[in-house]
C-alpha cells in the first residue's frame, strides 16, 4: 500500500448515520478487529476491550438505550469536554448544521434537532454495536491508546466495505452500560462504535465534513 492508497482510504471514511439492516458476517468483523488490534499503545498495554452485539442483541440494546435516554440524565465514565471555544466550536457547529440540513431540519427547529440527536440511541439503525472500554487505572493514557484503536477500527472497516460511526452519546450512559453488559467497574466505558453496511440513500449520509489544512495543525520549527 502506498501513502496515496492510505490517503484515499482516509478520504472515503465518514461517520455513517444510516445503515441497512443486513448483518456483517462474523469473519469480516473478526478481520476488522484483527487489523485494528495492531495499533501502537503505551508500553504495548493494548488496553482496549470490545463488547460487540449482533442480531437480536443489537435490537435489544437499541430498545434499552432508547428507554434509558428518554429517562434523561447522563453519567459518563470519562468526563465530557468542559466546553468548545474558538475554531473548535466553529467546527462543531458546522458539522451539526451540515447534518441538520441534510435531514431537513431547519435552524431554530429544536424539536427536529432533538429528534435527530436521539437517533444516536437507535444506533442509526446499525446491525452491530461495539462498546469499547479501557482499564480505569490507565487513565488518560488508556483512553488515548483506545482512541487510536477506534480510528484503526473505522479505517479497517472502511477497507472491508463496512461503514461505522464512533459514538460518545452512547457512552454518556456509563452506569447503564456497566450494568447491561456486566462490564466491571474497574474499566472505563469510552465510546460505542455502531457499524454495518451503509444505506447510500439515507439523507444523513449525504454530506461530508471538512478537515483543517496541514498548516492549520502544524507549528513548523525549521
Amino acid at each position: 500500500m502506498t501513502l496515496a492508497d492510505l490517503d484515499a482510504l482516509f478520504a472515503r471514511r465518514y461517520s455513517c448515520r444510516g445503515f441497512r439492516p443486513d448483518p456483517v458476517p462474523r469473519e469480516i468483523i473478526e478481520a476488522i478487529v484483527n487489523a485494528a488490534r495492531k495499533m501502537p499503545s503505551w508500553c504495548n498495554a493494548q488496553p482496549w476491550q470490545l463488547t460487540i452485539t449482533s442480531g437480536a442483541e443489537t435490537d435489544a440494546l437499541r430498545e434499552a438505550l432508547w428507554d434509558q435516554a428518554m429517562a434523561g440524565g447522563h453519567d459518563p465514565d470519562l468526563p465530557f469536554p468542559s466546553g468548545y471555544s474558538g475554531v473548535y466550536q466553529q467546527r462543531r457547529r458546522t458539522c451539526g448544521w451540515q447534518l441538520y440540513e441534510a435531514v431537513g431540519v431547519e435552524k431554530g427547529d429544536r424539536a427536529g434537532s432533538a429528534k435527530q440527536m436521539m437517533e444516536n440511541f437507535r444506533l442509526f439503525g446499525a446491525p452491530h454495536c461495539a462498546i469499547l472500554s479501557s482499564p480505569a487505572e490507565l487513565g488518560p493514557y488508556g483512553a488515548m491508546d483506545s482512541g487510536g484503536f477506534v480510528a484503526a477500527f473505522a479505517l479497517a472497516a472502511q477497507a472491508a466495505g463496512v461503514a461505522s460511526i464512533p459514538q460518545a452519546a452512547v457512552a454518556a450512559h456509563g452506569a447503564f452500560l456497566h450494568d447491561y453488559f456486566d462490564i466491571p467497574e474497574d474499566r472505563l466505558i469510552l465510546c460505542a462504535i455502531s457499524f454495518g453496511y451503509a444505506d447510500p440513500d439515507h439523507p444523513a449520509n449525504g454530506f461530508r465534513t471538512e478537515r483543517a489544512g496541514v498548516d492549520d495543525i502544524v507549528d513548523w520549527r525549521g
